[in-house]
Formats: C-alpha cells, sequence, structure tokens
C-alpha cells in the first residue's frame, strides 16, 4: 500500500492537468517550447556555419580558377616555340594554332598572346586577332614584369584572367599571355559544389528539429509530463511545506554532502538562516548522524535517540533508493523534550483522572458509611462522622486559602492530598508555607509540574521505605527574590552513587516503562526559570528535594496577597 501512494497522487495531478482549463497552448507547452527553441538554434547554427564554409568554399573555387589561369599562362610563355615565333614574319600563323591547342587541352574560355603593345597573335575568334586587347589590365605585366590574376571584362564577357609577361632569352618582356575563365563558369562551378553544401545543411536542419522532438518528448516523461510553471509551484510548494513543518530534515547526496536543510533542522544545530550548509560534508556538520552509514547498507533507522547540538532528538533515517541504487539518504528529528513534554501532559491528565476517581471512591464510602448509620437510626454518630469529614476537609480549605494566593496550585494540592489519603500516605504541608502572590499562566504551569512531580516521587519513596507510616512534608514560600519548594519523605533515601545522575532524563531507580522523566523534567524546568533543583538528607529519615525557581513566575502583587497572609 504505501508504494501505491506515489503513484496515486501522480495520477491525480496529471488528471487535474487534463481537466484545467484550457490556455494558450503555444505560449504553455513545454513540449512545443523545447522543439522551436532547440530547433531554431540549431539551424541558426546551421545556416551560419553553411553560409561561411559554402562563401570560403566560392573563395576557395575562384582562387583555384584563377591560380589555374595563371599556371597555363606561365605555362605557354615559357614555350620555346612560342618565344621563337615573336621574331617570325608573320607571329600570329605559329601561336594561334599553338595557343587554341593548349586552350582546348585545359579547357580556357581564351588563350589570348599578345605582343608588348597587347596586339593579339591568338583568339578564340580569329577574326579579331590582330586587334588589341580588351581589358586594360595588361600594364603590370608589360611594365611591371609581373604574373597575376585578375578579373575583367573582355569581348567574350566578363573572366578571370591569368597574366604573365613573354620574356626572351635576353629577359626582355616581349609579349604577354593571357589566358582567361568566364565568371558565369566559375559561378556554375560554384554554385554546383554549393548546392551540395546546402543540401546537407537542409538535411541537417530536418535531423536538428527531430531530435528536438524527441528530446522535448524526453524532458516531458523526465519531469512527469509537468510544465514548468507547475513544476515552479510545486517547488515553492515544497519548499514551504519543509520550512513549516515541525521536524527537522536533513538529505545527503551519495557522496555524502548536505542537499536539503529546513529551518527546524538548522535551529536543532544552531545555526542561522545565512550560514551556508548546501555541498558541506554532513560528517562535518552533524559527525554523529549516521547518515553515511545509511548510505552504506542501505539499512532503514527508526525512533532512535541522539543530541543534534544542544537538543536530544529522536531521528529516523532512510536511503533514497532509484532502480537499486542508493542515491543519497534522508533523516528526520523530532524533539526529544517535547515528546516528553507530552508524556508528562498525558501521565499528568492520568493522575487527575486517577485523583477525581479516589476522591469519588472516598467520598461514596463515606456517604455510604452515613447512609447505613442514618438507617440504623444512629443519627448522633453519622452527624459526628459528617461534623469530622466537614472539619477536615474545612481545615483544609481554610489552610490553603488562608496562606496560597494562587487558585491553581491550590487545586493541585487538595488533589495531592485526598490522593496521599488514598494512598495511604501522611502529607503534610508545613504551616509556615505560604504563596502571597499569585502564579502567572507559566508560573501555574511550572509550579504544577514542579510540585506534582516532587510529591508523586516521595510518595512512591515514602510508600518502599522502612518506615511506618508513610510520611511525606511539603514547605513552599516566595519571601525574598525566588520561589522555594522543599519536599521531603521517609523513604529509603537516594543512594550515594546515584546522587549525580537521578536528574538525568531515562535515569530511574523505579521498574517498569517510561520512567526517569520526573525528575528530569523538575531539573530542566528549574534551569528554565532561573534557579535549580538539590538533594539532600532530609529529616525524616530520607530524601530531601529543594527546588528553587526565580520570582518572575509570580504575577504583579494584588490585594489578594494581603487577604492571604492575613
Amino acid at each position: 500500500m504505501p508504494s501505491s501512494r506515489p503513484n496515486k497522487t501522480l495520477a491525480e495531478l496529471q488528471r487535474w492537468r487534463r481537466t484545467r482549463s484550457r490556455r494558450r497552448w503555444y505560449k504553455r507547452s513545454f513540449r512545443l517550447q523545447v522543439m522551436l527553441l532547440v530547433g531554431l538554434l540549431l539551424a541558426g547554427m546551421l545556416l551560419a556555419q553553411g553560409t561561411y564554409l559554402n562563401h570560403r568554399k566560392a573563395e576557395i573555387i575562384s582562387s583555384q580558377m584563377g591560380e589555374r589561369a595563371l599556371a597555363v599562362a606561365k605555362t605557354v610563355a615559357s614555350m620555346p616555340e612560342l618565344i621563337d615565333a615573336f621574331d617570325a614574319d608573320d607571329p600570329a600563323s605559329v601561336i594561334q594554332p599553338l595557343a587554341e591547342r593548349v586552350r582546348r587541352e585545359t579547357g580556357a574560355r581564351y588563350v589570348v598572346v599578345g605582343n608588348n603593345q597587347s596586339v593579339r597573335y591568338s583568339h578564340p575568334v580569329p577574326e579579331r586577332i590582330g586587334l588589341t586587347m580588351v581589358g586594360g589590365d595588361n600594364a603590370r605585366a608589360l611594365e611591371g614584369g609581373e604574373s597575376y590574376v585578375s578579373e575583367a571584362t573582355g569581348t567574350l564577357g566578363s573572366a578571370m584572367r591569368g597574366k604573365t609577361p613573354v620574356r626572351d632569352e635576353a629577359g626582355n618582356i616581349i609579349g604577354i599571355v593571357s589566358v582567361g575563365f568566364m565568371l558565369d563558369r566559375v559561378a556554375m562551378d560554384i554554385a554546383r559544389y554549393n548546392s551540395l553544401g546546402w543540401t546537407l545543411v537542409a538535411l541537417m536542419i530536418v535531423l536538428g528539429f527531430a531530435g528536438a522532438y524527441w528530446l522535448s518528448q524526453h524532458l516531458k516523461r523526465v519531469i512527469l509530463g509537468l510544465e514548468p510553471y507547475e513544476i515552479a509551484r510545486l517547488a515553492m510548494e515544497k519548499e514551504a511545506i519543509l520550512q513549516s513543518i515541525h521536524e527537522g530534515i536533513l538529505a545527503v547526496n551519495r557522496e555524502g554532502q548536505i542537499t536539503l536543510v529546513n529551518q527546524q533542522a538548522r535551529w536543532f544545530l544552531g545555526l542561522a538562516d545565512e550560514h551556508i550548509l548546501l555541498g558541506q560534508p554532513i560528517r562535518e556538520v552533524v559527525p554523529n548522524s549516521r547518515l553515511q552509514e545509511v548510505l552504506k547498507y542501505g539499512q532503514q533507522e527508526f525512533d532512535q535517540q541522539m543530541w543534534l547540538g544542544d537538543h536530544p532528538v529522536v531521528v529516523n533515517r532512510v536511503p533514497i533508493i532509484h532502480e537499486g541504487e542508493i542515491e543519497g539518504a534522508v533523516a528526520t528529528f523530532r524533539s526529544r523534550r517535547e515528546i516528553v513534554d507530552l508524556s508528562q501532559a498525558l501521565t499528568q491528565a492520568s493522575r487527575d483522572v486517577d485523583m477525581l476517581r479516589a476522591q469519588a471512591h472516598e467520598f461514596s464510602n463515606k456517604l455510604y458509611t452515613i447512609s447505613g448509620l442514618l438507617q440504623l437510626e444512629r443519627i448522633d454518630e453519622a452527624l459526628t462522622l459528617i461534623h469530622q469529614e466537614t472539619k477536615r476537609a474545612q481545615a483544609q480549605m481554610n489552610f490553603l486559602m488562608r496562606h496560597v494566593a494562587d487558585t491553581v496550585l491550590s487545586g493541585t494540592l487538595m488533589g495531592k492530598l485526598t490522593r496521599a489519603r488514598e494512598l495511604g500516605v501522611m502529607l503534610e504541608i508545613d504551616e509556615q508555607s505560604s504563596l502571597g502572590c499569585p502564579l502567572t499562566p507559566t508560573g501555574q504551569e511550572v509550579m504544577m509540574s514542579v510540585v506534582g512531580n516532587l510529591l508523586d516521587n516521595a510518595c512512591h519513596a515514602a510508600l518502599h521505605g522502612p518506615s511506618d507510616p508513610p510520611r511525606v512534608r511539603l514547605f513552599f514560600t516566595d519571601l525574598g527574590e525566588q520561589l522555594l519548594i522543599e519536599v521531603e519523605d521517609n523513604g529509603p533515601g537516594v543512594p550515594t552513587d546515584h546522587a549525580e545522575s537521578i536528574f538525568s532524563e531515562g535515569f530511574s531507580t523505579k521498574a517498569g516503562q517510561h520512567q526517569g522523566l520526573g525528575l528530569a523534567l523538575v531539573a530542566r524546568l528549574c534551569r528554565q526559570h532561573g534557579g535549580t533543583v538539590t538533594l539532600e538528607d532530609g529529616e525524616l529519615g530520607g530524601a530531601c528535594f529543594i527546588a528553587v525557581l526565580n520570582r518572575s513566575l509570580c504575577a504583579a502583587d494584588t490585594g489578594t496577597s494581603s487577604s492571604v497572609l492575613s
């Protein structure tokens, strides 16, 4: 059953998503956003890269065509028969066939040879032989003797030309060779090569959008079909829950580093909110957390007692397991003091019920006795019993009214007197006892706990002591700057070797479970309210406990104090 709860919660969340009001899906769909963002980003990168690469490819092809034209021109210019032809009576008759043969073999659009006056000796169109070369880009070769690549428009159109001078054996420039490849052909070659590149870019864009769609589907499954705003809301809700619960929570990853800590855990550790804990090794922050052992062995531990900072706590430790692997561990802490306080409150309520039951039983017995005396017509004896009981109860009531200004404490003492009488213990309240000022609400709770626990322990000790009858004496006063409570009994006393540990939580000389809480609670209350509790030898032969509390537990003096002490 516990394992089905997360699936049920997830199903409820998904059902809520399907039935929620429709909104602008193209703005809210995480899957579409991821697909568009990743796809457009990838498309932009591919287009930019394709543009750059194709531009570089065009430059390289153009450069290669120019270098090819220049290489052909240099080859033609260095041919001996061509150089010798310049001295012939009709150079064109020798150079024209030679140039055309080279043009056909190299695939050039034209191979034009001219003299140092730019007059053609060869041309693909024979009618143009003997005319001046067109383009105006021969000066660098004829005047400077350079070999270079240029772009110019000639009689056949715009072309990329390789030009080089023709030199005789003495090194003199006697002519020029111009080899050209038409720019439209270069553009066609560039387009042919670039078309493959753009086809690959388009294919990669299509694959990129397909991958983006798959990625969006995968991410959607990973985040359990939730939209980003839903994840943000759940994260805020989780954070609010973690910080508001009353238990301290610590979580670590598989390396033992803290990944989560809430406010209550910080309070247990005594750390401020700005103190950085995330990422810290758990061994350095809480050496006794035992989360490393949970990570190592994967064993759950429940209701273990330990100290977290200065606080006794009850801790649960569980591993975080995903697909059979331990991914981390979580520890939750509950204050043991709060548990003790709750147990003490329940115990006190149970005691109050027992006292009321005992009081009802006692008065029921007396009423039966009076009823029997009346039925036997022994009226004088019945009246005497009534007067005795009234006198005793009135004496106790008058004493408490005169010496105790706080009605809650008076009621507590009346209940303890009745309970002690039911147990067969003589509970005496010293005649010098007095509480002249009412108590604050906190003071009432503290006094009830301190007086109640000390009297209960004293009655228990007296019942198991060697003396008969069992006796307990109570003294209290608010004279001076502090409240003083003294309780002694005629029980066996406290062994010397237990004197130091008797106020420790969990230590008890009584048999059974849930013992060792009363005196520890008394000691803690005394420390919290500016006092202390000590153990001495009593005049009755048993133990004597003296508790001291700060007078701030008393309310401001009123007319009640004077009426009580008068």
